[in-house]
């Protein structure tokens, strides 16, 4: 699972077309908590560096992540915070073994995509290793053909919804025009990104999760699966 090379000019185009997934509460359920248990070290991050009263750090992770799409970025740009020392004690230190397990739906619906159309690449706010870590627990790594992440080795970094990690992801997925580009999230404002930027885009919004007055973008699922009907010619003939 790595990116393809690219040529002199930055992409290498493997003529296909590219169907982008995002990863937390994306390929696995919000019921999951991980959002939680992040959210939680999160916070503890706050109070701790920035010695920071509990109300205090809980408020200004709330505004950061508002404001940059990550509350990492907020903390690298206004307290020069080192980013791998964050992960290290925030995604890192998630107990994901015990909360995230193989979901055979999601093998089935990945397997039933037809390779010879569509590439199938990870695109995430998280760190590689997080990612990684993500995928292998769900046992479906080997379904990707790459990962587009972000890099926090990198100062200043880029994330999603900022329209330079979308055209980061094209030139790694070696894709060139936004029309051969899929893309599915949970987040509203990544989905209204891409959208705007001519990428074929499904927002997640799970069964119990409030759905937007407006939608985020052309297609809006409830399940995962039903990927298969919105997009059957990605799928292989005669499954459904």
């Amino acid at each position: 699972m790595e990116p393809d090379k690219a040529d002199a000019n930055g992409v290498e185009s493997s003529g296909k077309k590219v169907f982008f997934f995002d990863i937390d509460n994306c390929l696995y359920p919000k019921s999951a908590k991980v959002h939680d248990l992040m959210a939680d070290l999160i916070d503890k991050y706050f109070a701790a560096h920035l010695s920071l009263p509990w109300e205090d750090a809980v408020r200004l992770h709330k505004e950061y992540f508002q404001n940059y799409g990550l509350a990492i970025e907020g903390l690298v740009r206004h307290h020069q915070i080192d980013p791998l020392e964050y992960n290290a004690k925030v995604d890192d230190a998630l107990p994901l073994d015990d909360v995230i397990k193989p979901r055979p739906e999601l093998k089935r619906l990945l397997g039933d995509i037809d390779r010879s159309k569509v590439k199938l690449w990870l695109f995430t706010n998280a760190y590689v290793n997080h990612g990684r870590r993500v995928v292998r627990l769900l046992e479906v790594e080997d379904f990707f053909d790459g990962i587009t992440f972000c890099n926090y080795a990198s100062v200043p970094f880029v994330c999603k919804p900022h329209p330079d990690m979308y055209r980061k992801a094209m030139v790694e997925a070696g894709v060139e025009n936004v029309e051969d580009c899929y893309f599915v999230d949970d987040s509203y404002n990544n989905c209204k990104q891409a959208q705007e930027l001519g990428w074929t885009t499904t927002h997640l919004v799970e069964e119990g999760v409030k759905v937007p007055r407006t939608q985020a973008s052309k297609y809006q699922i409830r399940r995962l699966d039903e990927l298969r009907t919105v997009f059957p010619e990605l799928f292989k003939s005669g499954i459904s």
